[in-house]
């Protein structure tokens, strides 16, 4: 007579496999997918480990949790082992992350034209009567990640260091480079120094896969792209 082979438990196995003593050594980002949501179950049964009974359920929604966040919990009920109390943990914590997803999505304009950047950038520089220099850093999608300013001077100029200008956008870790500075005097002609300063930064950024978009010249309420002009 063949006996039930009872299924190993959590608790039986190193502690580098353990969901939540994995996230402590390692981080949230090496768990899995059904290794986070062995975490808001807690436990399995005798016959199932929690991890386990988190790959089932994935699997019942083809291993998706856009799928898996929008079912109810007497779905989840439905599942040996997933009470009332765990299916409201799964369900709220999908939830948390579909409203983390939308407030991100929502503060995160995306860059499409040089009115875009324009449009950001415009408020911080239209009414200045000294040049800053300023860039917009952003992601691989042409997302808003941060603006921040390089450098402040005088009427006639500030300085655009390459180093300040890299470092605060790797440590940003962003993808793409726009670059800003305001001419306090009106006038939106490029000069020599911005075609060659911008020219040179976008050499650099070559270097690092960290590229430079553009480069906009704000001027009151008027602003000229040398990109668009064919300057760069």
């Amino acid at each position: 007579m063949v006996k039930n082979e009872q299924k190993v438990g959590i608790k039986s196995l190193s502690i580098t496999q353990r969901p939540r003593e994995k996230l402590l050594l390692n981080g949230r980002r090496s768990l899995s997918d059904a290794e986070l949501i062995a975490i808001l179950i807690g436990s399995g049964s005798p016959h199932e480990s929690a991890v386990e009974l988190a790959q089932r359920v994935l699997a019942k929604y083809d291993h998706s949790l856009s799928n898996l966040g929008r079912v109810s919990v007497n779905d989840l009920k439905s599942f040996h082992g997933i009470g009332t109390a765990k299916a409201i943990a799964i369900i709220a914590a999908l939830e948390l992350g579909r409203r983390r997803k939308d407030v991100h999505d929502k503060q995160k304009p995306k860059i499409t034209c040089s009115k875009d950047a324009f449009e950001i950038m415009h408020p911080k520089l239209a009414d200045l009567d000294h040049e800053e220099f300023w860039i917009m850093m952003l992601d691989s999608a042409n997302g808003v990640i941060s603006n921040a300013m390089i450098s402040k001077g005088g009427r006639a100029g500030t300085i655009a260091d390459p180093k300040i200008i890299y470092k605060t956008a790797l440590d940003h870790h962003a993808a793409y480079l726009l670059l800003f500075h305001n001419h306090p005097s009106g006038n939106l002609n490029p000069s020599e120094e911005d075609v060659r300063i911008t020219k040179k930064l976008i050499e650099v950024g070559k270097t690092m896969d960290l590229f430079v978009l553009d480069h906009l010249i704000i001027a009151g309420d008027s602003y000229v792209s040398l990109a668009d002009d064919a300057f760069i």
